[in-house]
């Protein structure tokens, strides 16, 4: 008996000192954890968003409602997670960076920002977590000519398509060879922030 209180007070001890020690770690991670997040935002913004001197965050920006809305539009695996106005150096509005995550990648998730003028062009996307598979869905976030990013650099906002065959339209977007799944995952998440961002400049009539 006498040995089975001192096992389990042994016992709550390790898990108290454990407890402790994990809540102690996650303090001491929690604002560089946090920081590093912040910071990866903002070069995700800036990379899609270079003529932008500065980022304000919305102030009624709603994620479930905006979600909502595309959702509703027909997008059902992204998530809107964000959306920040992007500034001039006299604080005027020139246009808008959304975040989105699509559940839709082979992977899992893929959350990643898309800058968009007021002009209706897309600036480019900028991927900041992926889980595709490497040499296939993680080309995904390559950069530069001929990569299924540039396709999505100075283009009219609108709604695009996945093609294998070549795009012959507007509206077509090459799809990264062998990986049609993570194209049609990036294709959607962008398709629901164009929804979102027409919803913003184009007011009620659009909703």
């Amino acid at each position: 008996m006498n040995k089975l209180v001192k096992d389990a007070l042994v016992l709550t001890c390790i898990t108290l000192v454990a407890g402790f020690a994990l809540g102690l770690v996650y303090e001491i991670t929690k604002a560089p954890i946090e920081k590093a997040h912040q910071d990866a935002m903002k070069e995700a913004y800036s990379s899609v968003f270079a003529d932008a001197a500065s980022f304000a965050e919305i102030e009624d920006f709603d994620s479930s409602a905006a979600t909502t809305y595309v959702n509703q539009a027909g997008y059902g695996t992204e998530t809107i997670d964000n959306c920040v106005e992007a500034l001039d150096a006299s604080n005027n509005v020139i246009g808008y960076v959304l975040t989105v995550t699509t559940s839709a990648g082979y992977g899992g998730n893929i959350t990643f920002s898309v800058g968009i003028t007021n002009d209706g062009i897309i600036n480019g996307y900028s991927i900041t977590e992926i889980s595709e598979t490497a040499g296939l869905g993680m080309k995904a976030k390559d950069t530069g000519d001929g990569s299924f990013s540039a396709q999505f650099i100075n283009r009219a906002a609108e709604i695009f398509t996945v093609t294998k065959t070549g795009a012959s339209s507007s509206s077509e977007v090459d799809a990264i060879s062998a990986a049609t799944v993570t194209s049609r995952a990036m294709t959607g998440g962008i398709n629901a922030c164009v929804t979102y961002f027409e919803s913003i400049v184009g007011g009620a009539s659009n909703e």
